[in-house]
């Protein structure tokens, strides 16, 4: 564990070259003829930080899940927040959905593949709901895929080391604010060592196999098929990348090898789902992309306490357009305060959004934990359930919906706002989604920004308000 942070530049540029093929067509021509439907079961809403005119799923009957494998998207997500809950009910969790995928893919005829798309910054209940998950699927899995390569987020797998860049430095992940993770720290950032710190040592670093840049550079993906096509037995590997191309590349092999018969379960962030579906990058978003007609101001939930998070919070405090509303976690985690501080802040919001004020709703910084895992989880779990209650509280419509923090994002959107399906716009900043909600949610057709926790400089939030604020013009 005796790694150094890097010079994100000079890292790079000491790598081969990239592939110079374009590997998406024949990703393209591969998924057409396989005519495997992607399922991402995602741990948190800020894995669709990659994608565009994909669906997201918030609940999975077996007849919800066949409907999205008949339709012809190459892809569908389920929103599972498993990473608001304990291991164990996280492993059921999986495990009922993949039941549920196999029963419906049978009545639908529709072979599919998972990703558990996880946190690019390695949080998350791994190994529990991944193998909870494989042997739900029907087991026989050649190998787990580990593959937490994020460009957007700035995170980089070199020499089997997860790199999270800060400004023009890599810094070792086990070494980052994340790795301190109440719930979810760790140690180690080399990811073979990483597998055998989270497996308790029941799998050894040295029994993780790797693809390294090199394979991806120099082999392409027919080194990348040769090497996925020795692993059996369920045998976890790593994947190293450090762009866009390495990841296409990747999958392209990936694609050849499981052509040959070889079966993979997929533990990845959210750049690889992008690969796999066969996606193009889209521009940004910008104001014109949005339809802010129906309701009035708009309304930012921040539940996030990286410090990430609290730089944003910081930077929107000094804008004179938002009016900012601070919610004392002490009163969300007293029963006796709880019931009138949230009427009274539902009051506050709900009035300053009819008149027209775009508001910004935020948890006092102060970080409040526990001694134990279980009761860290239950403490953020009371925090999100505060958050919600006042949301469902406010009966004004805002424009739009910005919700920061992967917990809060997917409490908002589920308990809050009632979705039950939405479709990913795009992305208004690298790494940030955008959903437009169901006719069955609470507020149909508005734009709801996931904003991943862990995402963005310190005025990223404010840029994001900038574009859709109804003073910015068309």
């Amino acid at each position: 564990m005796g790694e150094v942070p890097l010079d994100r530049a000079t890292a790079l540029a000491a790598l081969p070259p990239e592939w110079p093929d374009d590997p998406l067509p024949a990703i393209r021509a591969h998924l057409k003829h396989s005519h495997r439907k992607v399922v991402v079961l995602d741990d948190d809403p800020t894995g669709t930080q990659t994608v565009h005119g994909i669906p997201v799923l918030t609940e999975w009957p077996v007849a919800v899940l066949r409907e999205e494998l008949t339709n012809d998207l190459p892809a569908f997500y389920i929103l599972t927040n498993s990473r608001s809950l304990p291991a164990d009910a996280a492993a059921a969790m999986n495990a009922e959905i993949g039941e549920r995928l196999v029963q419906a893919a049978r009545q639908a005829d529709r072979d599919f593949v998972v990703v558990s798309r996880s946190d690019s910054t390695l949080r998350g209940h791994f190994p529990a709901e991944v193998s909870a998950l494989a042997n739900a699927l029907g087991g026989q899995f050649d190998a787990w895929i580990i593959n937490p390569f994020f460009l957007e987020g700035g995170r980089y797998t070199l020499n089997n080391v997860h790199y999270v860049a800060e400004g023009e430095r890599l810094i070792p992940a086990g070494q980052t604010e994340f790795a301190r993770d109440a719930v979810f720290g760790y140690r180690a950032s080399n990811l073979c060592e990483w597998v055998a710190e989270k497996t308790g040592g029941r799998i050894s670093a040295a029994d993780v196999a790797s693809i390294t840049v090199e394979d991806i550079r120099c082999g392409g993906p027919e080194r990348v098929a040769e090497l996925l096509s020795r692993l059996s037995g369920g045998r976890i590997c790593i994947v190293n990348a450090a762009s866009v191309r390495d990841q296409q590349v990747f999958v392209l092999g990936l694609l050849q090898a499981e052509e040959g018969g070889r079966r993979f379960l997929y533990r990845t962030a959210a750049s690889f789902v992008q690969a796999r579906a066969g996606l193009e990058a889209r521009p940004l978003l910008e104001r014109r992309d949005f339809d802010l007609s129906a309701g009035r101001g708009g309304l930012v939930v921040v539940g996030s306490y990286v410090p990430r998070s609290t730089a944003q919070v910081a930077a929107v405090l000094t804008q004179p357009d938002v009016c900012s509303i601070e919610v004392p976690v002490d009163s969300l985690l007293h029963d006796s305060h709880r019931g009138p501080a949230i009427s009274r802040i539902a009051r506050e919001v709900d009035r300053r959004l009819r008149e027209d004020c775009i508001v910004m709703l935020y948890t006092s910084r102060e970080l409040v934990t526990a001694q134990d895992t279980a009761r860290n989880l239950d403490i953020g779990r009371r925090i999100s359930e505060g958050l919600v209650a006042i949301v469902r509280a406010v009966p004004t419509r805002p424009r739009f919906l910005v919700a920061k923090g992967g917990i809060t994002s997917s409490d908002v959107a589920t308990r809050g706002l009632d979705v039950k399906r939405a479709m990913v716009m795009g992305q208004i900043l690298p790494g940030v989604p955008v959903w437009q909600l169901g006719p069955e949610s609470r507020c149909p057709g508005m734009a709801y920004v996931v904003f991943p926790g862990n995402v963005g400089g310190s005025a990223s939030l404010v840029e994001v308000l900038q574009t859709l604020s109804p003073k910015s013009g068309a």
